[in-house]
Parts: structure tokens; C-alpha cells; sequence
């Protein structure tokens, strides 16, 4: 006789179910990259168990010191900002020095934008994605938990150390 065992159901988050916290994380810790790749773990909500691909599961996140930005390498004067006004001929072009002298969020918002998925969820994440350029912000009323990216930086560069 067989002993009858009901099979384990997929738990799927419903939008009732998700709770949003907000985070605060400071752009001078760390390469444009890794802020960029943790902003949008956290926009997606990828770290949450409940984590459902086709609800919005993620977080609020508050950028701050976006003036302060870091890269690495000769992407200061070798990366390169299109833009396109629609007429023959009309392409324009920043380096990353430039973007920086003219709008510094531009450069974490088209980082994170390329990072989070391509669909209908997108504008909505990216709707939760607040930048600043120095430290001051006014979600201060939230109580935003600050995360810090200096340790996962210290990280990396230890563990490059002991490899060579």
C-alpha cells in the first residue's frame, strides 16, 4: 500500500502580498557597476523569498553622493552617452566626465535601466529609484535602512589578492 504524499505547491506572491522596505545606498562606496548590479537586485526584489517574476516584488531604493560617482579603468574619458534628436544626422555624444559635469544621475539611472529586465514591470521599478546628488534626501520619514557597499568592494579586491 502506498503511502499517498500531496506534492509541494509553488508559492506565488500576489500584489496584496508584497511589502515594500526602503534602502539608502551611497554611490561613492563603490564602481558605478556594483551599485548599479545591487540597485537593481533590489528593485526587482530577487532577494526575497517571496520573489514572483511576473509581480513587482522590489524595494525603494535611495541613491545618494550621485556626484561622487566611481569607475574604473579609462571609462572616465572611453565611456561613451548616445542620444539621438530623430533627424537625419542628429546623434549627440557625452563621455562619462561630461555626464558627470552635466547631470551625474543620468549616468546611475541609464546603468540601473540597463540592467532590469525589458518588460512591463520596468518603469514601474524604475519609478521607485530615487537619486541625489549629494547626501541630502527628504525620505527621511521612511526610516531607510542604509546599506553599505564598501565591505562586498573590500571583498573583491581580497579576493583578487589572494588569486594572484
Amino acid at each position: 500500500m502506498k503511502s499517498e504524499t500531496k506534492p509541494f505547491k509553488t508559492y506565488s506572491a500576489k500584489p496584496s502580498d508584497v511589502t515594500r522596505s526602503w534602502y539608502v545606498i551611497d554611490a561613492s562606496d563603490a564602481p558605478l557597476g556594483r551599485v548599479a548590479t545591487r540597485i537593481a537586485t533590489l528593485l526587482t526584489g530577487k532577494e526575497k523569498p517571496m520573489f514572483t517574476s511576473h509581480i513587482d516584488c522590489g524595494d525603494f531604493v535611495i541613491v545618494i553622493n550621485a556626484k561622487d560617482t566611481i569607475v574604473t579603468g579609462k571609462k572616465a574619458t572611453d565611456k561613451i552617452y548616445y542620444r539621438h534628436s530623430g533627424f537625419p544626422g542628429g546623434i549627440k555624444q557625452r563621455t562619462f566626465t561630461e555626464q558627470m559635469e552635466k547631470d551625474p544621475t543620468h549616468a546611475i539611472f541609464h546603468a540601473v535601466r540597463g540592467m532590469l529586465p525589458v518588460n512591463k514591470l520596468r518603469d514601474e521599478r524604475l519609478a521607485r529609484l530615487k537619486i541625489y546628488t549629494d547626501a541630502d534626501h527628504k525620505h527621511e520619514a521612511q526610516k531607510p535602512t542604509t546599506l553599505s557597499l564598501k565591505s562586498d568592494a573590500k571583498k573583491s579586491a581580497d579576493v583578487k589578492k589572494v588569486e594572484e
